[in-house]
């Protein structure tokens, strides 16, 4: 890229800056005459009669004119002039607007051609939002800069000189009088004015600084109010405010003062004109026309001149911004251009080594992440490579699939070095899916097709039309890419296939390989299509609603749909649904709108339904804001779980402040009707909000019936009403089918309805016709639409799709459950047989199924022979263990309860309340029947529950049957494991009685874990504790916790003992070993009151662990009352003597245990040695004595080193 903005200017519009210049002289002429003939008209047409003046009839060029056909033709002529200096204007400014787009759009293509150059590791230092921004926003100034370039000061300075001298010809002193004042506009007024913008400065700096006051006060307003501190900050305001007070007068001050200036400096010329002219008028040495034509010239100079110094500024502005946007988009190590370069032949596959040799990459701090990685693989061979956290792995891969570079070394196939091969050759015969995929908007047959477009195969149906010659002329005049984008893309030849029913069907045949066949049918029900584009479908989906409906009489699939009844209200469909008894067509009727649509609102003010609906409006208003205030625009909750879209949140804060400043009565009818636009979209049994009562329910069949009674012919083809035997174009296939809607609070309805509509499809032959359908299901935006796993799912089925010969895989499966982890393994295993495959795990069951098997460690990379799969722990049981977080049996089914029930189980503990409103809006209720499983054990979990009425019980398989381990209740979580973790169910839940439930899904939990650090620090200090509890478990099965004070024993604290010494050795630190006997305290207890003797030993280790820091270790030694304690660094006798005391002081008060006063009648037994291994033996000879009284207790401190 040119370095300066001229340069880039005159580089790519020469010849059109030349143009525009010619024509810019070319309309001097004409701009000067159009001053001349006012001239000519007053001095000679209207004063021709006044004695010394022309004399009329005039002869011009043979013809004759009298004083008017003189004044009318020179009248004709100056409007013939008017016009002509307009065409020029018009045409120029045309013209220069056409060179700016042109050189804009050239601009903006060179960036983004520049962006898909970046190497991948640069976007970690540029967002995408930067990148955004600078193609769009920041080279909008410049497009208009550069059309003026050149074209603007010679037209504009051109002008002004014309004017000058025309001036200057009519009378030199006035000529002078026009420029004088000039120089000192030049000169004082942009002093003024950077003045002006320093001070601009200073206030949005103040501005800046007060928003970060306000935002403190916002945040600490509680400590305010705590400390009686509201004075001081208003106080601090009043001076922030009064501050920018000042500028901004200050501002006004020169502002206006700058105005006052020019307007004094432009008025004072024609004070002269109008003095000295009036006097050479007076005496005769100026003509009257003459001073009129100079007062009009003058003011007409004063255009000029201001488009020329607001021209000056804009250069300055555009040259600093040009370099500061190209320096930005010349990043060390772009892939060179002429790699990019279209290709439209096949490039040969690759074949022979493909090889690493002292690969390394290095982060900006020096730290090597890839350490001179070296190993040699045949491209058709099957290798793994396995690697830890922090080993280099994932940069490794990357580096191979050439997504980034290496600092060093290189990665080749057969000898040629992969950074310099066309990307062709990479692109076609080389596919990498990495863990975090990136899905385009669009259709998933769009997503899928992706790979294939590498250059235009076909041209569109007609490539001469003149729309395309223009649009291939115009892209290349602006340096774009002359390929069309309206071409058929698609590589057949790529994947062995000739027209679009094979590709159709190549595209069908790879789903199952990914497991994703039963998604996109799935989605293909969800799918509207138009009857009249696809009759053969819809003729189809009639005869499957017949079979279906037979289905649907068994009473155990009947509560799972509710059926569309004209004389019912259908909790599962929308209340706009439900009042419209049809789907909207069109926009009359459209469900974002139905608020504004006067038909409706009279409707529902007639069956007394316009204030209620107003005010659930606002209620759901203030619910969305709460729930998604926080979260990010176009984050995919808004099209999932919401009301409003992200761009109508703010509006929607704004209604809100007006409704409690003012009430609902009294807000404008736009607003109004933004309110009650909301509730049309609610869904009862979705929605579980509270909102509708059976009351309401039968005001809306009231509104049903008057709408449907009172629609005009004309609106009727605006909705399509649900009619038995027709098919409805406005509703999905699915809800074609059922002729209803799926049962949302009822458990496991949607699997069920599933199961039943893929039976009877499949029994039908219409799987394919749907799966087509479902091809065409639009994802969203980044594919927003499709859970994470569909998404990778699509990622590698598109890949598999490409038949690259050679794949790599990296951690692309780590979405998945076990199964289908299995399975796509298997599948892309035996598809790539012949053909090369690099997989790449952190560690690999099925790393003996592969070739060779690579490690990295540290960045560097050992090969070695593959090995079995390791047997996996056994996992720890689900739901057990959970603590009850309320035994009310109250049923509520509104929000908030549920968001209590959501805020008391620790396992949500850190997350604030509206995220939890989000998370309990976000899950669905459903219901289960006494003896109903929940979910089995050993099954995929994708979701967890919690309980909000009735008992579960939590049966686990034992090699002793089956065995119930807990009975979780109302406010229970249960299956939590499934959210955090791939595991298979590790218990069966069946319920105990009638229960329902709150299911969570585990892509809604995720996506919260991702955007909540706090919840994610809670989560992972309950893990942690949950491992402790395990290991605690583990432990004490091995005897290596004391069961009675849940202190360590003495096998651990004698390893304990000995780790400390020889650190402590290296390190030069001194600690102490306290030895304590306290079983004199048991003196008067028989030895078979078991209760008393527990409930002394958790006494005295809970006054121990008082006594001491966290950093020193308690155990209990014996069986008796022999305790061992680790004083930390202590460093001296003197703090020793500290904690001794503290023992004393704590240990040698009475303890009252059942009824027995006990206590030291001779006070603490102890010794104390330095923290030496030799002083284990004193440790490990210590066994449980009977109790003496009266016995004198021994208190040694043995201090034979001194301490540093």
């Amino acid at each position: 890229m040119e370095s300066g903005i001229f340069g880039y200017i005159q580089k790519f519009s020469k010849p059109q800056q030349v143009l525009i210049l010619l024509l810019t002289a070319c309309s001097f002429p004409f701009l000067y005459l159009s001053y001349q003939v006012p001239k000519e008209i007053i001095d000679k047409a209207i004063g021709g009669k006044d004695p010394g003046k022309v004399q009329f009839p005039k002869d011009i060029f043979g013809f004759e004119f009298s004083q008017l056909e003189y004044l009318y033709t020179l009248c004709a002529l100056f409007l013939a002039l008017v016009f002509i200096n307009g065409g020029f204007k018009y045409f120029i400014n045309v013209y220069r607007g056409m060179i700016g787009e042109r050189l804009l759009r050239r601009l903006r293509y060179t960036l983004l051609e520049r962006v898909t150059r970046f190497p991948l590791l640069h976007f970690q230092n540029v967002s995408q939002g930067e990148v955004v921004s600078m193609v769009t926003k920041e080279t909008e100034p410049l497009g208009g800069f550069m059309g003026d370039a050149i074209s603007m000061p010679a037209f504009q300075g051109g002008t002004a000189i014309t004017i000058l001298f025309f001036m200057f010809l009519q009378d030199w002193v006035l000529g002078l009088a026009a420029i004088a004042l000039y120089p000192l506009q030049m000169y004082v007024i942009p002093k003024l004015q950077r003045q002006v913008t320093a001070m601009n400065k200073q206030r949005v700096l103040r501005v800046r600084k007060l928003s970060d006051r306000v935002g403190e006060l916002v945040s600490g307003v509680h400590e305010v109010h705590a400390h009686d501190t509201s004075q001081f900050e208003l106080a601090d305001f009043a001076g922030r405010l009064g501050a920018i007070f000042n500028i901004r007068l200050q501002i006004y001050r020169k502002k206006f003062f700058i105005k006052f200036l020019n307007n004094f400096l432009d008025k004072l010329t024609p004070f002269f004109f109008y003095s000295v002219g009036g006097y050479l008028v007076i005496k005769g040495d100026l003509s009257f026309g003459s001073l009129v034509a100079i007062l009009a010239a003058y003011k007409d100079l004063s255009a000029p001149w201001k488009e020329l110094l607001g021209y000056y500024q804009r250069m300055e502005d555009a040259r600093v911004r040009y370099t500061a946007l190209t320096e930005q988009f010349r990043p060390a190590g772009m892939v060179e251009a002429e790699l990019l370069a279209p290709l439209k032949e096949h490039p040969e596959t690759i074949n022979g080594t493909f090889s690493a040799a002292n690969v390394s990459l290095e982060e900006d701090e020096g730290s090597k992440v890839v350490d001179s990685a070296s190993f040699n693989m045949d491209v058709n061979e099957h290798v793994a490579i396995m690697g830890g956290g922090g080993s280099g792995l994932s940069e490794l891969t990357q580096i191979l699939a050439r997504q980034i570079s290496p600092t060093s070394g290189k990665v080749s196939i057969d000898g040629q070095n992969i950074e310099a091969m066309h990307e062709s050759i990479s692109g076609r015969h080389m596919a990498y899916i990495g863990p975090e995929t990136y899905t385009h908007a669009g259709t998933i047959r769009d997503n899928l097709l992706y790979v294939l477009k590498h250059y235009p195969q076909r041209d569109e149906p007609d490539p001469t039309s003149a729309e395309t010659t223009a649009w291939l002329k115009e892209a290349n005049s602006s340096g774009n890419s002359m390929l069309n984008i309206n071409a058929d893309w698609i590589d057949y030849t790529q994947i062995g296939i000739e027209n679009p029913d094979e590709l159709t069907q190549r595209m069908l045949d790879v789903l199952p390989e990914v497991d994703m066949e039963e998604d996109v049918f799935q989605l293909g029900l969800r799918r509207i299509i138009n009857p009249d584009e696809n009759p053969e479908l819809a003729e189809e989906v009639l005869k499957v609603r017949s079979a279906v409906r037979e289905k649907l009489q068994d009473p155990g699939l009947a509560e799972f749909v509710e059926v569309f009844d004209e004389r019912k209200f259908n909790n599962n469909a929308s209340v706009a649904e439900n009042i419209l008894f049809g789907t909207p067509v069109g926009e009359t009727f459209a469900i974002e709108t139905l608020g504004k649509n006067a038909f409706v609102r009279e409707i529902l003010e007639d069956v007394g339904l316009g204030g209620k609906f107003l005010e659930m409006g606002r209620a759901m208003a203030a619910l969305m804001v709460e729930l998604f205030r926080d979260l990010p625009p176009g984050h995919e909750f808004f099209e999932r779980f919401g009301f409003i879209d992200a761009d109508d949140l703010p509006e929607f804060q704004q209604i809100l402040n007006h409704v409690s400043n003012l009430g609902l009565e009294f807000i404008e009818t736009e607003e109004r009707n933004r309110l009650e636009d909301l509730p049309f979209k609610l869904i009862v049994a979705r929605h579980h909000l509270d909102l509708i009562d059976d009351a309401m329910k039968e005001k809306i069949l009231e509104a049903r019936r008057l709408f449907a009674e009172t629609i005009s012919e004309e609106d009727e083809g605006s909705i399509a009403f649900f009619h038995d035997g027709d098919y409805n174009a406005a509703s999905s296939i699915q809800d074609n089918i059922l002729f209803g809607k799926v049962a949302y609070n009822k458990a496991g309805s949607a699997s069920q309805i599933s199961s039943l509509l893929t039976d009877v499809v499949n029994s039908m032959g219409i799987r394919p016709l749907v799966l087509v359908a479902g091809l065409d299901f639009h994802v969203g935006s980044e594919g927003k639409r499709l859970s994470v796993v569909q998404r990778q799912k699509l990622s590698i089925a598109r890949n598999l799709l490409k038949q690259p010969q050679l794949m790599i895989v990296n951690q692309a499966t780590a979405p998945f459950d076990a199964p289908t982890q299995s399975s796509i393994f298997e599948t892309i295993l035996k598809q790539f047989e012949g053909r090369g495959l690099v997989w790449v795990e952190s560690d690999m069951e099925h790393a003996n199924r592969f070739d060779r098997v690579l490690k990295m460690d540290h960045g560097r990379v050992e090969d070695t022979a593959p090995q079995a799969p390791t047997p996996g722990e056994p996992a720890p049981v689900e739901g057990a263990g959970q603590t009850e977080a309320s035994k009310s049996t109250e049923q509520n089914q509104g929000l908030g309860v549920e968001t209590d029930l959501l805020a008391a189980i620790p396992f949500f503990a850190g997350m604030d309340r509206s995220k939890l409103k989000l998370l309990a809006f976000t899950s669905e209720r459903q219901e289960f029947s006494a003896g109903q499983i929940l979910f089995w054990q050993g099954s995929p979990g994708s979701d967890a529950c919690v309980i909000v009425k009735g008992t579960v019980d939590v049966n686990v398989d034992t090699e002793a049957g089956q065995k119930t381990v807990a009975n979780p209740g109302r406010g229970d979580l249960i299956g939590e494991l499934a959210l955090l973790s791939d595991a298979p169910r590790t218990a069966t839940v069946q319920a105990k009685t009638d229960v329902t439930v709150l299911s969570i899904s585990k892509d809604v939990f995720l996506q919260l874990i991702r955007e909540n650090s706090g919840v994610s620090a809670n989560l992972a200090r309950i893990l942690a504790g949950r491992l402790v509890g395990t290991m605690r478990t583990l432990s004490g099965s091995m005897s290596l916790y004391d069961p009675e004070t849940d202190l360590p024993k003495r096998d651990l604290f004698v390893d304990r003992v000995k780790h400390m010494a020889l650190q402590e050795q290296r390190v030069g630190r001194s600690s102490a070993l306290i030895l304590i006997n306290l079983d004199e305290l048991a003196v008067g207890i028989r030895d078979n009151d078991t209760t008393v003797h527990s409930h002394l030993a958790a006494e005295i280790s809970s006054r121990l662990i008082e006594c001491v820091r966290n950093s020193d270790t308690v155990s209990r030694l014996t069986e008796g009352y022999s305790f061992g304690v680790i004083a930390d660094g202590t460093q001296s006798a003197s703090n020793v003597s500290i904690v001794i005391d503290r023992l004393k002081k704590s240990l040698g008060q009475s303890y009252l245990i059942e009824g027995h006063d006990l206590s030291l009648k001779g006070g603490l037994n102890y010794d104390v040695y330095p923290l030496e291994e030799k002083h284990l033996g004193e440790v490990q000879n210590l066994k449980k004595q009977a109790p003496t009284p009266n016995k004198k207790p021994r208190k040694s401190l043995n201090w034979s080193l001194t301490f540093k």
